[in-house]
């Protein structure tokens, strides 16, 4: 019960990977958790298990983190149900894999609008209130992409990841004073149901390849890193980033 009456507000955390198993760790932890997802439903369903299964509250909402209406409307909303919002759990991002010269302008667009900019909008609608309370921890989903040069089609979604390192170390040095910590992780190939939709499976096999640990990466290592992040024991780093990568990324 690490995070006993806490509240969560994550973004992403209705699917299949790192945003819903977050989600649940933070609930076992006994936060009360707030499920956005682009899923026009999903979001209901999934804060509906988590409070049958570990008796926190729950709210459930579709969220399209490129609309910041949309994420004002519902900051407004969890705080008229909790008056606080403690956890900012940023995990939305999406890829559209193509070489430098095939990528759309729609592509960029969308891979940057989601990864980086609406990282910037969520975290920007949500500051003001965790510096009012003088309290706050916001962890931010990066990837090791935004370290490495990479020649399988992933140049606007490691431009994109890149950003959110560089956007959350300056986040972490404006919010240090109130208490509010900020930090990245960045996993490496994290394997959940949905990734055989977006890559193919030569794409799949050459990831698993690079991690030298013998088994593949889950959801739920990169949820029990945020977890320390947010808790009491993470309270003194802040402006970091930690990389979830199995071994693939030593440096």
């Amino acid at each position: 019960m690490r995070l006993k009456g806490k509240v969560a507000l994550l973004t992403a955390a209705a699917g299949a990977g790192i945003g819903q198993a977050t989600a649940k760790i933070m609930a076992r932890e006994g936060a009360n958790v707030v499920v956005t997802d682009m899923h026009p439903e999903r979001p209901l369903s999934v804060a509906e298990e988590i409070r049958k299964e570990y008796g926190v509250e729950t709210l459930g909402f579709r969220l399209d983190v490129t609309k910041r209406e949309e994420i004002g409307d519902i900051v407004d909303r969890v705080l008229d149900r909790f008056g606080r919002i403690d956890i900012l759990f940023n995990n939305a991002g999406t890829n559209r894999p193509a070489q430098i010269k095939d990528i759309t302008d729609e592509a960029w667009e969308t891979v940057i609008g989601t990864c980086l900019t609406g990282t910037f909008y969520t975290c920007r609608a949500v500051l003001p209130h965790m510096m009012n309370q003088d309290f706050g921890r916001i962890v931010n989903v990066a990837s090791t992409a935004a370290f490495q040069g990479l020649d399988h089609g992933h140049a606007h979604y490691a431009a994109a990841k890149a950003g959110v390192l560089a956007f959350t170390r300056c986040l972490a040095m404006e919010a240090a004073p109130r208490h509010i910590t900020a930090n990245t992780l960045a996993p490496s190939f994290i394997y959940n149901e949905f990734i055989p939709h977006l890559y193919p499976r030569e794409e799949i096999d050459r990831m698993n390849r690079d991690i030298p640990y013998p088994r593949k990466g889950t959801p739920e290592d990169v949820a029990n890193t945020a977890l320390f992040l947010v808790s009491d024991e993470g309270e003194y780093i802040t402006g970091q980033t930690l990389c979830v990568t199995g071994g693939s990324w030593m440096r």
